[in-house]
């Protein structure tokens, strides 16, 4: 929508957000961002949303996930609006790393964004019932109205005009085109001449622009073109040198692998041929990090082993002691499943402090 219509919206959602008495302040920021990672629109709008400490927290939320929830029923009073909750720390760093606004994404690639449309709709459908699976929010990058002129061929070449005509007297009139140089100062500036905004805000008033033909003759655009409103992009994205559409999601109550892969199977049967799909975000990093892991660990235990061989020289102390790191990390399997939580790159960074960990108690013992 546009700037003015985003400005009279802002407000109404500033006080809905300051009637909440966890609340502390709202401050709103409206317009296209200056940070070039961040690639959005003049409708964008980001609120800061300061709150108190949790200790002074009065009426039925308690925590933040409570409070989250509770605002954004209240704010699907605004239809057509999507809307985003995240921290500002986390929401530069995942602008910087996905180019979306959250740390987890599904990008769609292909030429026709049409397509890419429709793709990204069925996934968003798929996702949504993936378990473990919530916020899952599409990209929009259609809904532009879009002017289309169609040229017709035949009626242009019995009064002697060629493609080439039309498009400069659209590029001149609706457009504008430079007719000379002004010069202030040091600066200088192209002169734009077009025509007034009466004669060029609608389909009808362009295709009632005149066009000069060989003869001297002056016809309507309309003559020789078809005009219509089509719904055109509102926006391109592209990495890679090609067009993608993106899905922003979270997972939470579920481990992260565990939910990609479902929806990757469920995904999986929408591309073929030119169209791919790429899960990045924190899945990516956390395939990276597993990656060197499954590299690190095994070297380090081996180097672990043998440093303990060359301080005992004897293979059954050694073997003795290295086995207290396996007796250990078997503890931490099972504190990992007493406490219900998914084994995560910090759990596995926790396990290797428990090598260390395990190697002195057996050093000493």
């Amino acid at each position: 929508i546009s700037f003015d219509e985003s400005a009279k919206i802002t407000p109404q959602i500033r006080d809905i957000l300051r009637s909440f008495p966890q609340v502390t302040t709202v401050a709103s920021e409206l317009g296209r961002p200056d940070d070039g990672t961040d690639s959005t629109g003049f409708f964008n709008v980001e609120f800061y949303v300061g709150l108190k400490p949790y200790s002074q927290w009065t009426g039925k939320y308690r925590n933040k996930a409570e409070l989250t929830a509770a605002i954004n029923r209240k704010l699907q009073s605004f239809p057509g609006i999507t809307f985003n909750y995240t921290q500002p720390a986390e929401d530069a760093v995942d602008e910087a790393e996905t180019g979306l606004k959250s740390s987890l994404d599904a990008k769609i690639f292909g030429p026709d964004l049409n397509v890419l449309q429709e793709r990204g709709t069925a996934i968003k459908k798929i996702l949504d019932q993936v378990k473990g699976v919530n916020q899952v929010t599409l990209v929009q990058e259609l809904g532009q109205p879009s002017l289309t002129v169609t040229a017709d061929r035949a009626k242009m070449a019995r009064y002697g005009l060629n493609v080439a005509d039309v498009n400069g007297l659209i590029e001149a009139a609706v457009g504008g085109t430079a007719a000379t140089q002004v010069v202030q100062g040091e600066e200088l500036f192209d002169l734009v001449v077009r025509l007034q905004p009466q004669f060029r805000e609608t389909a009808d008033e362009i295709g009632n622009i005149l066009i000069a033909t060989p003869s001297g003759a002056q016809i309507p655009l309309r003559e020789v073109t078809t005009l219509k409103i089509d719904n055109g992009a509102s926006f391109i994205y592209r990495q890679d040198n090609s067009r993608y559409i993106g899905l922003q999601y979270s997972v939470v109550g579920r481990d992260l692998a565990g939910a990609v892969a479902e929806a990757q199977e469920k995904t999986a049967h929408l591309f073929q041929a030119s169209y791919r799909a790429e899960w990045s975000g924190e899945f990516q990093e956390m395939l990276e990090a597993e990656h060197r892991l499954m590299f690190i660990v095994p070297l380090s235990l081996v180097a672990i082993f043998a440093l303990l061989y060359l301080a005992f020289h004897d293979l059954i102390d050694a073997l003795l002691v290295f086995s207290n790191v396996l007796a250990l990390c078997l503890g931490g399997v099972w504190a990992l499943l007493l406490t219900g939580t998914n084994f995560s790159i910090s759990a596995a960074v926790g396990f290797i402090s428990i090598f260390g960990v395990a190697i002195m108690d057996g050093l000493l013992f």
